[in-house]
């Protein structure tokens, strides 16, 4: 039952976030200050970990197929495959429920306890729309993230594979163009726009109802990240399902 209450309450969340709105005016400087917190400061942590994970994935992969009877072109696809359908899209959104997720709730928490969400209310500013809002609007930008992350990542197995002569450049970049389907962009950015939403509101209901004093905040924020997590790996599993099987 408790489990329900919880999943009611984020859905009515959901919905007062979409209701009154705040003046624009004021929202638009929320949100770029969101887009500056939330998307351009993760840019630096996402790029070296895409960057040297798709050099170990590419590494990896060299290391198991590394028999005559393989073709070397094997290495250069199964990079690009593991990076655009897996890696990009969901173990860097799992990373990002640790950093942007804990951020969320930690700052949302904080009001709470020192009852700026109070006196927020109290002046008559729908605080969903006002807090929340912002923070959905700014991860819309998500898939540009993701977009960088995949790049890296390739570019990553790419070097990693060249330097170590695990693979010549003709065949990494003919096992990058083979068989390549533009679905599978596709599938990565739908999970990607859902899994943005989900960062961006399962840490601000944990961050919004917070319960509790400061040491509470960081209870929050370990709570946050592990239901956001666990939703993430849900959704990619459903999203999977639904559209590659």
């Amino acid at each position: 039952m408790k489990t329900l209450t919880h999943i009611g309450q984020y859905v009515l969340m959901i919905q007062k976030t979409f209701g009154k709105f705040t003046k624009w005016n004021v929202l638009k400087i929320l949100i770029v200050r969101e887009i500056d917190d939330l998307i351009l400061g993760s840019l630096g942590i996402i790029s070296f970990i895409s960057f040297f994970v798709g050099g170990v994935v590419a590494i990896q992969t060299a290391i198991n197929t590394d028999n005559p009877l393989l073709p070397g072109y094997l290495v250069g696809f199964a990079t690009r495959q593991s990076i655009i359908l897996e890696f990009a899209p969901t173990f860097i959104s799992i990373i990002m429920a640790g950093k942007v997720g804990s951020f969320i709730t930690s700052s949302l928490g904080t009001m709470r306890v020192t009852e700026q969400i109070d006196a927020l209310e109290v002046m008559g500013v729908n605080t969903y729309n006002y807090l929340i809002f912002p923070k959905i609007a700014a991860l819309t930008l998500y898939p540009f993230l993701i977009s960088i992350s995949m790049a890296l990542g390739i570019f990553g197995g790419y070097l990693a594979c060249i330097s170590g002569g695990f693979s010549s450049h003709a065949d990494f970049v003919e096992g990058l163009q083979l068989d390549f389907k533009t679905f599978h962009i596709v599938y990565a950015f739908i999970k990607t726009f859902l899994f943005a939403m989900l960062l961006a509101t399962i840490p601000s209901y944990h961050g919004y109802f917070m319960k509790g004093g400061a040491l509470d905040v960081g209870k929050a924020s370990t709570t946050s990240f592990v239901w956001t997590s666990v939703a993430i790996i849900i959704a990619n599993s459903i999203v999977t399902n639904l559209l590659l099987t």
